[in-house]
């Protein structure tokens, strides 16, 4: 007998349940695109973000530029007095040989004569006057001797520490040249950052970098013929008074001496350095470079203040320590004017409120006006 099966229903889908899911994945479809466009990715910097950045990298490498510097300077005055030493370590060496030597000569004479009693060489002298010449003779070798052995102690005493101070002056070197290499490294680094900041920007950000550099040196030279205006206000009141009190007084005779509060002159010594660093406008800035053809900041203030007669030390931050203090309302053309808190820039004020300074990598020695930067203070070097 034949069974027979239900044949199993098939499922069917409506038209209707087909445009659901069709709507359905849609929607998914939709939302996904919209939740991916209401997450944007990470905004690029703004241009004044950029301009900070670039700013503060050069500040920092403004900085490693004086550690270099300032390494630099300590190497080259370690290496010469490393070389110093181990010179006059070879020179003690020569002269302990030197007392060997004449050690050996009075061993060898001991040895010869040494092993005859008095006695003997008494009976066996040709004569008594002999034998107390030949006694008085090894007495003054026997004082000889000693005075060998104590000269000799002494040279050797003075070598040994002729060498350890040889040895810890070579690990100064050490030292300076590896916080040559490090500080040398770390400006590199920064200007790369800088470098690589400002290549990723087009064209139209360029220019808009541009405009703000040029906006903000608007706003300094404001500030500086500010500056100006002060300092030609208080000389007209300097110049008057020093009238009034010379029209009160006619029989007086002047000092010669014009300089006072708000004065301007100029010392001779602060107008050769101006006019040095004036005649260097134009030569790049190289961080480390002190001249001829190429500056860093504190390098052409050096260079400047030299043709003056005047050695200032390498670094912003000992330069700094040189000559008197002055306040800004009180500047006279040559004093030097830092910027920062960190110390870590100079320029050769001019007057009016402008300074000639070698700025930063890729620009040129110019002027600019002191209010570019956060001042930190003046120096009159002489």
């Amino acid at each position: 007998m034949a069974s027979h099966r239900k044949p199993r229903p098939r499922v069917r889908q409506s038209s209707s349940a087909v445009g659901l899911t069709t709507v359905a994945l849609a929607s998914v479809t939709l939302l996904s695109t919209q939740s991916a466009q209401a997450a944007p990715s990470q905004p690029a910097p703004g241009i004044e973000e950029v301009r900070q950045k670039v700013d503060t990298l050069y500040r920092q490498a403004g900085v490693a530029t004086q550690q270099y510097n300032r390494a630099k300077t300590a190497t080259t005055q370690q290496r010469a007095k490393a070389d110093l030493l181990l010179e006059e370590v070879a020179q003690r060496a020569d002269q302990v040989n030197e007392a060997r030597r004449a050690l050996g000569n009075y061993a060898a004479a001991q040895y010869r004569t040494g092993g005859i009693a008095p006695t003997a060489t008494f009976f066996l002298a040709d004569d008594p006057q002999a034998y107390f010449d030949q006694d008085q003779l090894m007495t003054r070798l026997t004082a000889k001797q000693q005075e060998a052995v104590d000269d000799f102690r002494t040279r050797q005493t003075e070598a040994a520490a002729k060498r350890a101070e040889a040895v810890e002056s070579l690990e100064t070197l050490t030292a300076s040249q590896d916080e040559l290499r490090t500080s040398k490294q770390t400006v590199q680094d920064k200007l790369a950052a800088a470098r690589t900041l400002l290549s990723k920007l087009t064209a139209e950000e360029k220019a808009r970098l541009a405009e703000l550099e040029r906006k903000k040196e608007a706003e300094a030279k404001k500030k500086a013929a500010e500056l100006a205006r002060k300092q030609a206000a208080a000389k007209a009141a300097a110049d008057a008074a020093a009238a009034k009190k010379a029209a009160e007084q006619p029989d007086t005779t002047a000092s010669g001496s014009t300089a006072g509060t708000g004065s301007t002159t100029v010392s001779g010594k602060g107008a050769q350095a101006l006019a040095f660093a004036e005649s260097q406008i134009g030569k790049p800035y190289v961080w480390g470079a002190t001249g001829p053809s190429s500056y860093d900041c504190s390098g052409l203030t050096q260079a400047a203040w030299r043709e003056a007669g005047v050695d200032l030390p390498r670094t912003t931050w000992d330069q700094v320590e040189i000559g008197i203090r002055v306040a800004t309302e009180d500047l006279q053309p040559g004093d030097l004017v830092f910027f920062y808190d960190d110390i870590s820039h100079v320029g050769i004020y001019k007057g009016d409120g402008m300074m000639v300074h070698a700025p930063k990598p890729g620009a040129d020695v110019r002027e600019e006006s002191i209010y570019y930067m956060p001042i930190y203070g003046s120096v009159r070097p002489a």
